[in-house]
């Protein structure tokens, strides 16, 4: 919670400096958003790493492959990329090269999960013979 108000925080201050800016310099703006969320991600990373800690050994718990686990994170952090960048490009005008970017985003995302869908057909075809 504590980790989420100072990024909470930090996008407002970005948010305000960037209105700010825009009046003077219109292109620096976008600078400023883009320090302000790379230090929101900077804030996060300790979070992320606990995360990825606790869902490797709850796989191992499970006994789920690493492929699988590592299939998802993939899936995951492509989604998460092509967010980001798509709503950076729209917040710079360009919502073209955002919606070229989110479809590349998904085809990516799909040719990630492919070794999920394997495993998931695998083990129907195990449970059904």
């Amino acid at each position: 919670m504590d980790g989420m108000l100072r990024a909470a925080a930090l996008a407002g201050a970005a948010v305000l400096c960037a209105a700010a800016v825009r009046r003077g310099a219109p292109e620096f703006s976008l600078l400023v958003i883009l320090t302000g969320g790379c230090c929101i991600l900077l804030l996060s990373i300790n979070t992320l790493q606990s995360v990825l800690d606790t869902l490797g050994r709850l796989a191992a718990s499970a006994r789920i492959e690493n492929d699988i686990l590592r299939s998802v994170l993939k899936t995951v952090g492509i989604s998460l990329v092509t967010k980001i960048t798509g709503e950076l490009c729209r917040g710079a005008g360009e919502s073209g090269a955002a919606a070229f970017l989110e479809t590349a985003g998904t085809v990516f995302a799909l040719a990630a999960a492919l070794p999920l869908a394997e495993g998931v057909l695998e083990l129907m075809g195990q449970l059904l013979s």
